[in-house]
């Protein structure tokens, strides 16, 4: 699980806006993007934007 202090940080490499963790923990979540990246089985963030996935609507 990804460290609050972590979290609090990390912003969004597209438009620079807080990501949030989804329910499950295995995506930080970017809103105004709708851009889910994904977290690795060591709770690494991938945070570049080729990685990015759509977030299904």
């Amino acid at each position: 699980m990804i460290k609050r202090e972590l979290l609090d940080i990390l912003a969004c490499p597209k438009c620079k806006e807080k990501v949030e963790l989804d329910e499950a923990g295995n995506y930080l979540v970017c809103q105004p993007c709708k851009l889910k990246y994904p977290i690795n089985e060591q709770d690494i963030p991938i945070m570049l934007i080729d990685r990015a996935e759509s977030i299904e609507t």
